[in-house]
């Protein structure tokens, strides 16, 4: 899930490629798997073995997305061309695509790691409190991932000064000190009932998104100063994660977490429609995106949330 949702989704890899190029598909989806799937399965691991929360789990997604389109791919630095566009020179200084930078950290944040983490576990909350990897596989995983991010560096050519490397490397350390101080329950929601609407938590799901493609408005027009996208997108961000956490309720918080994926989901489905309809089976990959996002939701009515809330990862404490 963690390479299907950025890559699949957003049309970055066409699905078509599996008919066209079967081999050249399975060799590009490999490494995004060996980059992304270790990604959000040591992350996962981290938070379960540390007893940590959403905030851990969301400030390792952001040095995740730092690693990969800083160290990696480096797109933090490349002055223009796919995918960068016009980010490549709005918000661009001292040899660094500032709000391309801050834009694709929350993103790979939310949209690579913890939303494929929220999403699997909804479909198996059994599944929510146990490990997955043991000692030998964590090793493993670490390998492969550090692994995949030098030989992209080596390979991708516009690397870092190395200031910007330095910088970036202590932004990196920073968010994983952080994430192994942060306590479990510093972004659990309410106790009781949800006070929002079952539409409103849809849209306020789109909103993440919703702040890039103002962004990426903004950017095309050029009469804003970068900056000011900039604190547009973090107010929104901060905006999305307040209404959270003052209107979601521990009781329904299974079904609360389901629509806030629907908005987050659907706001791509919609940018597929619009936008990227032209990439080979880029609506084929949104219907069946929904299509199980829909059937899981008649899923989770079913459930006693309450008596399977695990501690720490999704949300308040359950039983012991």
């Amino acid at each position: 899930m963690a390479p299907a949702i950025p890559e699949l989704l957003t049309g970055s890899t066409p699905i078509t490629r599996l008919v066209v190029d079967p081999i050249g598909f399975a060799v590009s989806f490999g490494l995004d798997i060996g980059l992304y799937g270790t990604g959000a399965l040591l992350i996962r691991e981290f938070a379960i073995v540390y007893r940590k929360g959403w905030a851990s789990i969301l400030l390792l997604g952001a040095a995740y997305g730092i690693a990969e389109e800083g160290f990696a791919v480096h797109t933090f630095f490349q002055r223009s061309g796919s995918p960068v566009g016009i980010l490549g020179s709005y918000g661009h200084a001292a040899g660094v695509n500032w709000l391309w930078a801050l834009g694709l950290t929350v993103f790979h944040a939310t949209y690579s790691i913890a939303l494929p983490i929220l999403w699997v576990h909804l479909w198996h909350p059994a599944e929510q409190r146990s490990r997955w990897l043991g000692r030998g596989s964590v090793v493993a995983a670490a390998v492969i991932y550090v692994g995949e991010v030098v030989l992209f560096d080596l390979l991708v050519p516009h690397g870092p000064s190395t200031g910007a490397l330095l910088f970036f490397l202590a932004v990196v350390v920073a968010l994983v000190v952080l994430a192994l101080r942060a306590p479990a329950d510093l972004m659990a929601v309410r106790p009781g009932q949800s006070r929002i609407g079952n539409f409103a938590l849809v849209a306020v799901g789109t909103l993440g998104f919703d702040a890039w493609l103002l962004v990426l408005i903004l950017g095309s027009t050029g009469r804003v100063p970068a900056v000011v996208a900039a604190a547009a997108l973090v107010a929104i961000d901060l905006g999305t994660l307040s209404i959270v956490l003052r209107s979601v309720g521990a009781d329904d918080l299974f079904r609360s977490q389901h629509r806030f994926a629907s908005g987050m989901l659907g706001i791509l489905f919609f940018f597929d429609v619009l936008v990227e309809f032209s990439v080979p089976g880029i609506l084929a990959v949104a219907a069946l995106f929904g299509w199980l996002h829909y059937r899981l939701g008649l899923r989770i009515p079913d459930r006693a949330p309450a008596a399977l809330i695990p501690a720490g990862v999704l949300g308040p404490p359950g039983p012991t």
